[in-house]
C-alpha cells in the first residue's frame, strides 16, 4: 500500500525532497584537515650584541632598541623578500665579497647592496642604477662611462669598485664605517651638515630623514636575520638558492654594428647576451674611441 501511495505523490514535490536533501547536507560537520604545519608568528628576542662593521650598536638605549626591533621585524615577516635575499645572495656575495675585501671595505657591506637594490638592476625614481644605486653623476666621478650607449652602473664588477671608493672617501672624512653607510645613503655633505646642526659625533645620536635613520638598522637587520635564517624560520635546501653560471669573458676593442648578431655568432639569444652584459644599454657598441670592454659570454 506504501508503495502505492508513493506513486501518487507528485514529482515536484519528489525533486523539492532531493534538493533539500542534497542542500542541508552540504552543511554536515566534516573533519578538519590539519596542515602539513602550523604557522604562528611570534615576536622576536632582540640580541644583546650586534654590531656593524665590527662598531657595536648601543642597544641598551631605548630608541635603538626598538628601532631594531622594528626592522627585524619587518623583514623576518616579510618572508618571500627574505627568501628572494637569500636565494641572490648566494649568486652575487661570491662576486662581491672579493671586491670588498681587495679594497679593505669590511664584508658587512655587502649587505647594503643587498637592500639598496634586492640584488637586481633596478632605477629608482631619483635615478639611481644598478645593484648599489649610483646616481648618473656619482658613477662619473668615480670613473665609470654613464651614457646611453653604455652604462657601467650596471655591470657589478666596475659598480662594485666605484662603490668601495665612495665608501673610503666617507671613512676618511668621518672616520666610522656607520657613517659611511649612512653617507652613502644621504650623501656625504648631508651628514656632515646634521652631524654640525646637531653637534652629534655619531650615527646613533642623529636625528635623520627616515630612510636614512633606518637605513644602518636595516642593512645589520638583514645580515643578523640571513647569517642565521633557519633560526629565523626560512626553511630552504641548497638546491633552492640561485647560482650564477659559468661563463668565459672576451676581449672588444672596436664597434659592434648589431649586438642581436654578434649574440647569435656565439650561439646566444639576444635576451641571454643581455642577461650578463646589461651595460650594454643599446643594440649596439659605438666605441669610437677604441676602448677595450670584456664582454661576459655564458658557456653552452
Amino acid at each position: 500500500m506504501r508503495n502505492m501511495k508513493f506513486k501518487h505523490v507528485p514529482l515536484i514535490v519528489v525533486f523539492s525532497m532531493l534538493a533539500t536533501w542534497l542542500y542541508t547536507s552540504s552543511f554536515v560537520e566534516k573533519p578538519i584537515v590539519q596542515p602539513k604545519t602550523d604557522y604562528n608568528v611570534y615576536a622576536l628576542e632582540t640580541p644583546n650584541y650586534l654590531d656593524f662593521a665590527g662598531e657595536a650598536l648601543p642597544l641598551n638605549q631605548q630608541d635603538i632598541k626598538e628601532r631594531l626591533d622594528r626592522e627585524l621585524l619587518v623583514n623576518t615577516y616579510w618572508q618571500s623578500n627574505g627568501l628572494l635575499m637569500i636565494k641572490r645572495s648566494n649568486k652575487y656575495f661570491p662576486i662581491i665579497e672579493p671586491i670588498l675585501k681587495a679594497y679593505g671595505i669590511p664584508d658587512d657591506f655587502k649587505y647594503l647592496a643587498l637592500i639598496e637594490s634586492g640584488l637586481t638592476n633596478v632605477t629608482s625614481r631619483a635615478g639611481a642604477t644598478g645593484f648599489w644605486q649610483i646616481l648618473k653623476n656619482t658613477g662619473k666621478e668615480l670613473g665609470l662611462e654613464v651614457n646611453e650607449n653604455v652604462d657601467e652602473r650596471y655591470h657589478l664588477e666596475k659598480s662594485t669598485k666605484a662603490a668601495c671608493q665612495y665608501l673610503l672617501q666617507s671613512k676618511e672624512k668621518f672616520g666610522s664605517w656607520t657613517l659611511a653607510a649612512a653617507a652613502y645613503n644621504a650623501g656625504n655633505g648631508r651628514i656632515s651638515q646634521r652631524m654640525e646642526e646637531q653637534q652629534a659625533t655619531n650615527y646613533y645620536d642623529l636625528l635623520l630623514n627616515q630612510e636614512t635613520g633606518r637605513y644602518v638598522f636595516r642593512i645589520t637587520a638583514v645580515k643578523h636575520i640571513l647569517t642565521n635564517a633557519y633560526d629565523f624560520g626560512f626553511n630552504y635546501e641548497k638546491k633552492h638558492l640561485y647560482t650564477k653560471k659559468e661563463t668565459y669573458k672576451i676581449k672588444i676593442d672596436t664597434a659592434i654594428t648589431d649586438i642581436v648578431s654578434f649574440a647569435k655568432s656565439y650561439n646566444l639569444s639576444y635576451k641571454e647576451f643581455k642577461i650578463h652584459n646589461p651595460w650594454l644599454r643599446e643594440r649596439h657598441l659605438n666605441n669610437k674611441s677604441r676602448k677595450e670592454y670584456i664582454i661576459e659570454i655564458p658557456k653552452n
